[in-house]
């Protein structure tokens, strides 16, 4: 129905044939013509296909409330957020209504008696994108979700025993649409007892008042595992009444994280210095976070989120542009020696085990998650026959110095001592750009340090590779 056609009374509504429908029918309805119809139910959700969006499938077509499980940065809220799709785009209710009566199914006390009285009443249509609210536990109380009385009213002389004495939260407000609340686990247990009776018994008490009606919402929520499934902090009655609960996942291949990350950090590859990033960086700044996920100086129950790739991927882009600009090059092309900013664009993205890393600083923990993602992609990459024979030039007392401010044109001459170094560039691009080639010669280097062949100290942006003084003769 078009905006200009939409009835604006409540015998127009009824003679122009409006079905009234529950929010889960009408979002249950949408999303199954969708479905049928092929349409990408969840755009810009990448990697839950096979997982995630069928379980969430199931839970909308039984009819349930959701809880959306997961470690931080998995989409959860994205996830909630996109239902909004599932809604009509407009929904009719009785003008002026703060609870968006439904004009068949008033359950507000005004809204009844002046339809029961025969009132053509007024009728206003309610947009789809108004009809989600969203609200993050802490600090919420029951006002803000259920309601209170309202002292204005009370002033203006409306009985403390009426239900026009009251003033509404957020949920019987958003009656009709879809509620969300994120970080379950941290609300009051007073609130979560008020939700539980909406889910199932529909009716609540405000200040000893009792309000019974019958609140179409759906409710959504987000819950981190470890602190849901901690004694206490959900109560047992608002578990049980949630119908379905989904699992969310980091990506579940690298390659996914990858079109996850450069998909969120939106960032224009062209312009007056435009950048091309070599596929192995992209690797890199992804394998980072993977061995982040699985490190053991990090607090695995906190989670490893994808805002750690996003802010490396767009930090290492920034150094790379830094240099184009300072030196003239183009394009600019990612570095290892870039990745040496990442430590300013991590913290306070991992979060260490206290007891697994006791000994170490929160920089020292993202310098070995560096070197592993480095020497699991480079293994990918190097052929291992020729390694040992670059090693044994370095015995000579070489050191090749190189950095994130060094021209590309350099790098030939900081390797033409080690010639299998420049051959093995080869073997990770066949690009003969300059950039690319100062690239691809980082990673090499880098790769030998991560592989225990040569060993590396770092000043201020500038990466000295030399022999191991263990292995010096």
């Amino acid at each position: 129905m078009k905006a200009d056609e939409r009835p604006t009374t409540l015998s127009a509504l009824t003679a122009s044939g409006w079905r009234s429908r529950s929010v889960k029918d009408e979002i249950r309805e949408n999303l199954t013509r969708m479905l049928a119809e092929g349409s990408d139910l969840f755009p810009g959700i990448i990697g839950y296909d096979s997982t995630v969006i069928p379980e969430l499938i199931l839970g909308v077509l039984a009819g349930h409330d959701l809880l959306f499980m997961g470690e931080k940065g998995q989409a959860k809220s994205r996830l909630m957020r996109l239902f909004v799709r599932f809604l009509d785009a407009a929904v009719p209710y009785v003008a002026g209504c703060e609870m968006h009566d439904d004009p068949t199914r008033p359950i507000c006390k005004s809204c009844r008696q002046r339809i029961a009285a025969g009132e053509d009443v007024a009728i206003a249509w309610w947009p789809r994108e108004e009809r989600y609210a969203e609200r993050l536990s802490p600090g919420t109380k029951f006002a803000d979700l259920i309601g209170e009385i309202d002292p204005a009213k009370l002033a203006a002389g409306t009985s403390m025993s009426a239900e026009e004495a009251l003033h509404f939260g957020l949920i019987p407000r958003m009656n009709r649409g879809i509620f969300a609340m994120n970080e379950l686990p941290e609300l009051d247990e007073l609130v979560q007892v008020g939700l539980f009776n909406i889910l199932e018994e529909r009716d609540v008490q405000i200040r000893g008042y009792p309000v019974q009606f019958d609140l179409d919402v759906l409710i959504l929520f987000s819950a981190n595992p470890a602190t849901y499934n901690r004694s206490g902090k959900v109560i047992p009655q608002l578990k049980d009444r949630i119908g379905t609960i989904i699992r969310t996942h980091y990506p579940r291949e690298r390659s996914l994280g990858i079109q996850i990350t450069e998909q969120e950090a939106g960032i224009a590859l062209d312009g007056e210095y435009p950048v091309a990033v070599p596929f192995f960086m992209r690797e890199i700044v992804e394998q980072i976070s993977i061995e982040a996920r699985k490190s053991k100086y990090v607090d695995q129950d906190s989670g490893v989120s994808a805002r750690l790739s996003i802010a490396n991927y767009s930090t290492m882009i920034a150094s790379a542009r830094r240099r184009a600009i300072v030196l003239g090059e183009r394009p600019a092309v990612p570095r290892i020696s870039d990745l040496a900013h990442v430590a300013s664009s991590s913290a306070g993205k991992i979060e260490l085990d206290l007891m697994g890393s006791s000994q170490m600083s929160e920089g020292q923990v993202l310098e070995a998650i560096v070197i592993e993602a480095v020497k699991s992609v480079f293994a990918e990459y190097v052929d291992k026959h020729g390694l040992d024979a670059i090693g044994t030039i370095f015995s000579k007392g070489l050191k090749i110095e190189v950095g994130d401010m060094l021209p590309s044109a350099e790098y030939a001459l900081r390797v033409k001592d080690v010639p299998d170094v420049w051959e093995k560039a080869f073997e990770v691009s066949p690009v003969k750009s300059e950039t690319v080639r100062a690239s691809c010669v980082e990673f090499v280097l880098a790769g030998l340090y991560a592989s225990d062949l040569v060993s590396r100290s770092v000043h201020h942006g500038t990466i000295i590779y030399e022999l191991k003084e263990d292995d010096i003769p």
